[in-house]
């Protein structure tokens, strides 16, 4: 993954936030929305976060039924990672920073045009081009019906939350925004009193490097996978995915998440800037694997194809057809690479309807160590 700084400010400060006063075009900043995703993901997909089971389980217990039926509806919008909605200030002109509180956060949801609305809200259930110019789904017939057409592979709810998305996108909006609140009240606002005095520290202690030391220190403290050559003008960030994306509009944003590791993500969306979301947390040990569960996977493993199907079924569900189309191969190439991860017991198979789906069965992987499943989830 690289980002192309050549573009970056380097005079000026980002609008005010105590711990935002970066050098520069650069602001590390919390975001009560992004955590709030955060939070949402873990309840979606508790084995990617095995050090939060028992806040998952205390969460679940006390949730209102209605409310975890709404947990249901968009879903996909934060259990395979992280939808962009969920960073507005990314989409909005002049470097804007996420807001202090919740509210404020939703306020800038509500800034984003319905087309940028709409294009984030599809990503995941429709993997239309992400870091390239997006078609004007809600204007172009035919491009409606792709989505559909994506959407279906997905199952029914996706189906129908598309849709609904793009049939009244200001219905969706309301409704999400409605949800987000809800969920403050029922769990996140005690979420959030209890994390935002670390992840405020952290900002601090990062924006302190930044001026002190420079933005390759900084980089390096938000995770040594992160590196900056200077020379290039680029900061590349060690993930399984490939993607690239540029500071065009002068500004770079790091969030920091006390819910998020393993996953460092980056917003890498076109038009965007440019986002690092990076875990302050410290990692849970890892369960070791037994000797012949270890050979036979890690076999399994020893593929790069395998390794780069591996980082797409630990987030979500795919077809073969689905997987060839992401590899580039041709589906009887996917199915033998499958057939092996099957075989070592590191995916699970599920039929819906007329589609037979995969899915990488993360607390298997775990026993394989730490290292390799925070390689495939980073």
């Amino acid at each position: 993954m690289r980002i192309d700084i050549s573009g970056l400010r380097r005079e000026g400060r980002h609008p005010a936030r105590p711990e935002s006063a970066a050098r520069g075009g650069v602001a590390v900043v919390t975001s009560p929305l992004a955590e709030l995703c955060m939070a949402l993901h873990v309840l979606a997909e508790p084995g990617h976060h095995p050090g939060l089971q028992a806040w998952v389980a205390g969460v679940t217990a006390r949730l209102d039924p209605c409310l975890a039926d709404s947990m249901g509806e968009a879903d996909f919008l934060w259990r395979t990672t992280f939808s962009d909605v969920f960073v507005p200030a990314a989409g909005l002109p002049g470097g804007t920073l996420p807001g202090a509180t919740l509210a404020e956060d939703l306020d800038l949801l509500d800034r984003l045009s319905d087309e940028q609305f709409v294009d984030a809200a599809l990503e995941f259930t429709c993997a239309l081009p992400y870091d390239t110019r997006p078609a004007r789904v809600l204007a172009d017939p035919a491009m409606r019906e792709r989505a559909l057409e994506l959407a279906a592979a997905r199952g029914p709810q996706p189906v129908r939350f598309t849709r609904r998305l793009l049939e009244d996108p200001p219905h969706v909006r309301v409704w999400l925004r409605r949800f987000l609140e809800d969920c403050d009240e029922a769990f996140f606002a005690d979420v959030w009193s209890r994390m935002r005095h670390q992840l405020t520290a952290d900002a601090r202690h990062k924006t302190d490097i930044l001026r002190r030391k420079g933005l390759a220190e900084a980089l390096t403290a938000v995770s040594p996978v992160v590196t900056l050559d200077e020379d290039e003008q680029r900061i590349t960030v060690d993930k399984l995915n490939e993607g690239r994306t540029s500071t065009a509009d002068g500004s770079l944003l790091l969030i920091p998440t006390s819910l998020g590791r393993p996953h460092l993500m980056v917003l890498h969306r076109y038009g965007w800037q440019p986002v690092l979301h990076y875990p302050v947390s410290s990692p849970a040990p890892a369960a070791p694997p037994s000797v012949e569960q270890l050979t036979l996977r890690m076999t399994a493993l020893s593929h790069p194809v395998r390794m780069r199907m591996c980082r797409h079924l630990a987030r979500s569900a795919f077809t073969t057809g689905e997987l060839a189309k992401v590899e580039g191969m041709s589906a009887p190439e996917i199915s033998r690479h499958l057939a092996l991860l099957k075989k070592a017991g590191l995916i699970t198979t599920r039929r819906r309807g007329r589609y037979v789906l995969h899915q990488l069965d993360v607390t298997v992987v775990a026993r394989l160590g730490g290292d390799f499943l925070e390689g495939v989830l980073r």
